[in-house]
C-alpha cells in the first residue's frame, strides 16, 4: 500500500515538473517573440541611410570633411572622378569607386541618444567628425557625419535628424585618407618590352642605350659601356613602366627642386609609340627626389628607388665583375682581392 502511495507522489512530482517546464518554455517563446517584435520594430524605425546600388552609379559629386584636417570635394565629369578640392587634379578612380561601394554597405543599426547633447562625447560635433556628402547633379542623396567607433559600432549622426546612432559598414580608412591618395598619382606607363631605346643626362655625363632583337648597347659619354649588364637596363625599365607618385609638391619654384637643371630619362617607343619624358631634381624629404614629366605642370616626388636610376653613374649599368678597367672597383679585404 506505501509503495502504491510512493509511487502516485512520483507520478504526480514527475506531472507537476512536466507542467510546470511547459509553463517556463510558454513563458520564454512569448518573451523571446516580444523581443524579437520590439527589436524589429525598433530596427523598422531608424532611418534608412544605405545607398542604393543603382543610386551609386547616379552620384556626380562627393564631399568630405575630415574635422579640421580640411575638405575633399570629387566631382564626376564625363566617365572620370576629378578632384576639384583642394586642388584640381585627375582622382584616383579606384579610391573613389571604394567609398560608394562602402557607402552602399553602412546601416544604422541601434539609437543611442535622441538628441544632439551627445555629439561632442561621440565626436559627432563639426569640429571633429567625418561629414560626408553624397549630391546626384543638385540633388543632395546622403549626408552624414561619422564619430567615434567602439565595440557597439560606428556611431554616426544624420544631417536632418537629431540623434545618435550606431551604424555597421563603415571602414573609416576609405573617406579620411589624406589628400595625395585622392589624386591619381600615375606618372608614366608603358610596355617595357615595347621600348627600343632610352637616353638619360645627368651630372655624370651623358648615356645612351639601344636594342637590338633582345639584347641591349650602350654607351656613356660616347663610349661603348664595358661590362654592360643588360639585365640593369632592363631593371630600370622594370622601375620606370608603370611610375607612380609618392606624393606631390605643388607651388613650388624650379630653383627649389631642381628641376630647372634636372636629370633627363627618355624611353622610345616602337611603333611610333613616342617618347615618355621624365626629368629628376634634388632630393625632397628623406631620400626622395623631385620629379616632372615632361610637358606637365605637376612636380611629384619620386622614390629614390626610382629615382637612384636617374642619377647614376656608369657602373649602375656594368656587371659586379667588370673590374677597374670596366669602371667598377673589384672588393678588397686588407688590399688583396677576396
Amino acid at each position: 500500500m506505501a509503495m502504491k502511495i510512493e509511487q502516485k507522489i512520483y507520478t504526480a512530482t514527475g506531472v507537476l515538473v512536466v507542467l510546470l517546464g511547459s509553463l517556463w518554455l510558454v513563458q520564454k517563446n512569448a518573451k523571446d517573440d516580444a523581443i524579437a517584435h520590439s527589436q524589429a520594430a525598433a530596427s523598422a524605425a531608424l532611418p534608412e541611410i544605405k545607398l542604393p546600388a543603382d543610386d551609386a552609379d547616379k552620384v556626380t559629386k562627393i564631399q568630405v570633411k575630415n574635422g579640421t584636417k580640411g575638405e575633399v570635394v570629387l566631382e564626376k565629369q564625363g566617365d572620370n572622378w576629378k578632384l576639384t578640392k583642394p586642388v584640381n587634379y585627375p582622382a584616383n578612380q579606384q579610391n573613389v569607386k571604394s567609398l560608394l561601394d562602402n557607402m552602399k554597405e553602412v546601416k544604422l543599426k541601434d539609437t543611442i541618444d535622441t538628441g544632439t547633447g551627445q555629439y561632442a562625447t561621440y565626436e559627432l560635433d563639426d569640429e571633429k567628425a567625418v561629414h560626408v556628402q553624397l549630391f546626384k547633379d543638385t540633388s543632395k542623396t546622403a549626408d552624414l557625419f561619422f564619430g567615434k567607433s567602439g565595440t557597439r559600432g560606428q556611431m554616426t549622426r544624420l544631417a536632418d535628424k537629431d540623434g545618435v546612432y550606431v551604424a555597421s559598414g563603415y571602414s573609416s580608412f576609405l573617406y579620411t585618407r589624406e589628400t595625395k591618395d585622392w589624386r591619381d598619382r600615375d606618372i608614366v606607363k608603358f610596355e617595357d618590352a615595347n621600348v627600343i631605346s632610352v637616353s638619360l643626362k645627368n651630372d655624370n655625363g651623358a648615356f645612351s642605350f639601344s636594342k637590338n632583337d633582345d639584347k641591349w648597347t650602350g654607351t656613356f659619354k660616347g663610349k661603348p659601356i664595358a661590362n654592360l649588364d643588360s639585365d640593369k637596363v632592363k631593371d630600370m625599365l622594370r622601375t620606370y613602366k608603370s611610375l607612380t607618385a609618392e606624393d606631390f609638391a605643388d607651388d613650388k619654384p624650379p630653383s627649389e627642386t631642381g628641376l630647372d637643371k634636372p636629370a633627363a630619362l627618355a624611353f622610345t617607343l616602337k611603333d611610333a609609340g613616342g617618347t615618355e619624358k621624365i626629368n629628376v631634381g634634388k632630393t625632397s624629404t628623406g631620400t626622395s627626389r623631385y620629379a616632372q614629366k615632361e610637358g606637365s605642370s605637376t612636380v611629384f616626388l619620386l622614390s629614390s628607388f626610382a629615382a637612384d636610376w636617374a642619377v647614376a653613374n656608369e657602373s649602375k649599368f656594368q656587371k659586379p665583375e667588370a673590374g677597374k678597367d670596366g669602371g667598377v672597383a673589384e672588393k678588397t679585404n686588407g688590399g688583396k682581392k677576396k
